[in-house]
């Protein structure tokens, strides 16, 4: 076990990133197909093939979920990883052709870096090209390149350099892992201490606003700014799990986002997590969600503290109240 989703038997993670332009994408590939959900609770996503994933609809699997920043310019990622699989004749038998069933998500990185540079089919089929079954890379890398937390008090204060992280946990047969962009709107907390860990921050760059003392009124003012923020994250399982069991197991896990979140799905966030079932091992579906839960918190956590200061935006590491030592961040 190397504590990330590429634990799940059959799941590839690859990642491509432009450092100088401050954006990236991550591809979560499963070739042979998994069963897959959704669920969506902020307030701006950006999202791609989400409505296939219905339960009551006929696409029954997935073959790749991208995690991408660039806004909705991101999507376009998409056609890069769809000719990536339809060159090795991966896809929804058509009779006439095989249609690779590719769906994702995007977030708000276009304020960091450069914005006329944004992940592209090129950058799609390049992060499946380095896709690979043993990939742990966390931090600044992928979807989470261009992250950022704490928007609120809108460009009045400091920011904290978010990143992607990625967690996961076995319990007998059952496998479920994580991976999530963390660039969320309020701050990343620690679940097992309370300790902010990244965020708004005060004038002096050191210390955290803390968000939710802006929202009652006793520091900072909160301001409401254009939805520039979002949470994006992919579970996925060996579980044998049908469509309407995976989208039960992503809302669950979006109780990883509250617990390390605060606060969450607001409607300055995108917030989004996909659910991918391999269907190796019978496991009960709230047992499913339950861990999914635990390990997106957990993934959250570990991307924060992964994570980098890039273009002059401090990261976790790089404050006091960010350097800790153990807690939910292994």
């Amino acid at each position: 076990m190397k504590d990330t989703i590429t634990d799940v038997p059959g799941i590839k993670v690859g990642h491509a990133q432009d450092l100088r332009a401050a954006t990236g994408c991550t591809v979560v590939l499963c070739e042979q197909g998994a069963v897959t959900g959704v669920d969506i609770r902020g307030g701006a996503p950006g999202t791609r093939e989400t409505d296939s994933l219905r339960p009551e609809n006929v696409v029954a699997q997935a073959h790749a979920v991208f995690l991408s920043g660039g806004s909705a310019y991101g999507l376009d990622c998409a056609g890069g990883i769809m000719r990536y699989l339809e060159e090795r004749g991966i896809g929804f038998d058509l009779g006439v052709a095989r249609v690779p069933i590719v769906t994702g998500a995007v977030l708000m990185d276009l304020a960091l870096g450069d914005p006329k540079v944004r992940p592209d089919a090129a950058m799609g089929r390049e992060a499946c090209r380095n896709a690979s079954a043993e990939n742990t890379e966390q931090g600044n890398v992928g979807a989470g390149t261009g992250a950022n937390i704490g928007r609120m008090a809108g460009t009045v204060l400091g920011h904290t350099k978010g990143g992607l992280g990625t967690a996961s946990h076995r319990t007998g047969e059952l496998i479920v892992g994580a991976i999530v962009a963390v660039n969320c709107n309020g701050d990343v907390v620690d679940p097992q201490t309370g300790e902010i860990l990244a965020g708004t921050l005060k004038p002096d760059g050191r210390e955290f606003a803390d968000a939710m003392k802006m929202l009652s009124g006793t520091e900072q003012p909160y301001k409401a700014v254009f939805p520039a923020n979002t949470t994006i994250g992919v579970v996925a399982t060996n579980a044998v799990l049908d469509k309407a069991m995976a989208t039960r197991v992503a809302m669950m896990a979006q109780d990883g986002y509250a617990r390390t979140i605060r606060p969450v799905h607001t409607m300055g966030d995108g917030d989004s997590v996909f659910c991918m079932a391999t269907g190796s091992v019978q496991a009960d579906v709230s047992q499913v969600g339950a861990i999914a839960a635990w390990v997106m918190a957990r993934a959250v956590v570990k991307a924060v503290r992964a994570a980098e200061s890039l273009h002059g935006v401090p990261a976790c590491r790089d404050l006091v109240q960010g350097r800790t030592k153990g807690g939910s961040g292994k």
